[in-house]
């Protein structure tokens, strides 16, 4: 059994080996004095740090093994998406207030998410659920009944991996063995289905909070700029506070805390994607995506909160039953990331310009998360950006044109 260190409370952090969060939540417990009780799939730069093995493929079994060896916690978390259904099981085993099995499972797969949706009348997209074996001319239909365009994606993939938009039936089944390809590339099951829904133009946002017995408490709603509109999905600039009028934005939060209780999420972090539907006389937001968990990447880094909490912070702090801050609570100032996304397939042999895009006025940190030497493949295919950049400023104007500004800076180098 790992002893426990006098003092905070402790903490059980589920970490799974190919994650950017490790770090972030090390810093955050040990600014709030928390005791971490680290399990993991893989090998971890701790320092030493004991780490219990753990396999989420293997939920039951793991819950076992953890629940012997980590002795009593106040509270488990998943630093990332695989160790959700794991963090589950754990808690479920020590007695500790955690988000129901099914729950995490309809948030892990977005035609559950659609059906849940349709169910609950949460506004989304038309949508089709196209199983493995489905002919062409079934996905040639299906194209036609929701679109064009459409957009045809894994319900299982994230970060706009294996998502493309088809302007018309043959570029979706054109689309659909593309993405049968990554999906194989990826390791899910060959009898995995696909969706087909309803191309939806318009800004689109992100929300992020934390789902409590209140409702959803929104930590940080992100504009996104440049949102693109196909043929892929690739995220690039964010920025936050959100420049939509008050009621719109409104709307867009309760949709996104209605998408959670639909999908069964009483409790924890969630990152909510959604389209402004701007074809009618009034805007109209509805869901593209929902993760039980929070923003991606190093994203968060981006966000401060009042006293310099980050988000990592503000998640622990909800696991332990701590208050969490009022729904729509904004950062203290403007901030923004810009995720650098791979432009093409290689290997990455350098990255030029990293000293002059940090020299930028507003920018607060340039990290470049792929080492020089791994090859890379862009969106569909692949699931890595090849860094982030950040930016603070006073407005979200000078924010957009920092990230911008330094962006322009870098050379990316790809043999």
């Amino acid at each position: 059994m790992i002893p426990a260190v006098p003092g905070g409370p402790r903490v059980l952090l589920l970490v799974p080996a190919r994650t950017y969060r490790t770090a972030d939540f090390l810093l955050a417990a040990a600014r709030m004095g928390v005791d971490l009780v680290i399990g993991s799939d893989g090998a971890l730069p701790l320092g030493g740090r004991p780490v219990i093995p753990v396999d989420p493929a293997d939920p039951d079994r793991s819950a076992s093994l953890i629940t012997a060896r980590c002795g009593p916690v106040a509270a488990v978390v998943a630093a990332d998406a695989p160790m959700l259904e794991l963090a589950t099981a754990v808690s479920a085993r020590l007695g500790l207030p955690h988000v129901p099995a099914e729950a995490v499972r309809n948030a892990a797969d977005k035609a559950r998410q659609r059906q849940r949706w349709a169910a609950a009348g949460v506004p989304q997209p038309r949508f089709e659920i196209i199983p493995a074996a489905a002919p062409a001319g079934a996905i040639r239909r299906a194209a036609e009944t929701v679109g064009p365009p459409c957009v045809v994606k894994a319900i299982s993939l994230s970060a706009s991996q294996g998502v493309l938009r088809a302007d018309n039936a043959a570029e979706a089944v054109t689309a659909a063995g593309r993405i049968r390809q990554v999906l194989a590339d990826a390791g899910r099951p060959d009898r995995e289905p696909l969706l087909i829904e309803e191309y939806l133009p318009g800004p689109e946002i992100s929300i992020d909070g934390l789902v409590t017995p209140d409702g959803l408490a929104v930590t940080a709603v992100f504009d996104k700029p440049a949102a693109p509109d196909g043929p892929t999905f690739e995220e690039t600039l964010l920025v936050t506070p959100s420049r939509l009028p008050g009621p719109v934005l409104a709307s867009a939060i309760a949709t996104a805390g209605q998408a959670a209780r639909a999908l069964g999420l009483t409790r924890g972090p969630v990152h909510a994607e959604l389209r402004i539907d701007d074809r009618g006389s009034e805007s109209r937001s509805a869901m593209l995506e929902l993760a039980a968990r929070s923003i991606g990447g190093l994203c968060s880094r981006a966000l401060r909160f009042p006293g310099g909490q980050t988000l990592e912070e503000l998640i622990l702090a909800s696991a332990l039953g701590h208050p969490v801050p009022a729904a729509g609570r904004a950062p203290d100032q403007a901030a923004g990331v810009y995720m650098l996304p791979v432009p093409r397939a290689g290997v990455l042999r350098a990255v030029e310009g990293r000293d002059r895009a940090a020299a930028v006025p507003g920018i607060t940190g340039v990290t470049i998360t792929i080492p020089v030497g791994q090859p890379v493949r862009p969106l569909p295919d692949g699931d890595r950006y090849l860094g982030f950049i950040f930016a603070a400023a006073a407005t979200r104007h000078e924010v957009e044109q920092a990230l911008t500004a330094a962006r322009d800076q870098l050379r990316v180098i790809i043999q």
